[in-house]
C-alpha cells in the first residue's frame, strides 16, 4: 500500500490545525479583546521593569496581525514557508517578552505551537499537495509547458 497519501494527509492536518490555532488567537486579539486591551494587560509589568512602552506596542501589533494573517495562510496553504517563518519570529517575540516579564512563565500554549512549526518546516515540501501553493505550481508548470 502506498503510504505517500498518509504523508500528504498528515502534512495537511498539521498545517491546517496549526493555522486554526494561530488564526483563532489572532482573531481574538484583533477583533474580540482588541489590541489596546492586549497592550493594557502588559503595561503594568513593563512599567515595573522600567522598560520602554514602544517595544510592547510594536510586539502586540506584530504578534496579533502575524497570527491572524499567517493562520489564514496556513489554513489555505498559501505561502506556507513565509507564514511559518513569520510565526517562528512571532514565537521568539512571545518567548522573549514573557521571559523578560516572568522567567518562569507557563509554556503550555507556546511550546506545542513551536513544535508544530518546526515539524512543518522539516517535512518535505512534496507532501504539501493539499494547498494553494501546490495548485499554483501545477498551473505555472502547465503554462510553461504550453508556452514551450
Amino acid at each position: 500500500m502506498n503510504t505517500f497519501h498518509f504523508h500528504i494527509a498528515a502534512e495537511a492536518i498539521v498545517r491546517i490545525f496549526l493555522g486554526i490555532l494561530f488564526f483563532a488567537q489572532g482573531y481574538d486579539k484583533v477583533f474580540n479583546i482588541g489590541i489596546a486591551k492586549v497592550i493594557e494587560n502588559f503595561e503594568y509589568p513593563v512599567k515595573l521593569r522600567h522598560l520602554p512602552r514602544f517595544p510592547l506596542v510594536a510586539a502586540a501589533y506584530f504578534t496579533s496581525f502575524a497570527e491572524l494573517i499567517c493562520g489564514v495562510l496556513l489554513i489555505i496553504g498559501f505561502m506556507k514557508y513565509y507564514a511559518l517563518y513569520i510565526l517562528g519570529i512571532d514565537m521568539l517575540i512571545v518567548c522573549a517578552s514573557f521571559s523578560m516579564l516572568n522567567p518562569l512563565w507557563d509554556m503550555q500554549y507556546v511550546f506545542p505551537r513551536l513544535i508544530l512549526i518546526v515539524t512543518l518546516l522539516l517535512l518535505p515540501s512534496q507532501w504539501g499537495v493539499v494547498s494553494i501553493d501546490y495548485l499554483w505550481s501545477v498551473i505555472r508548470f502547465v503554462r510553461h509547458v504550453l508556452n514551450s
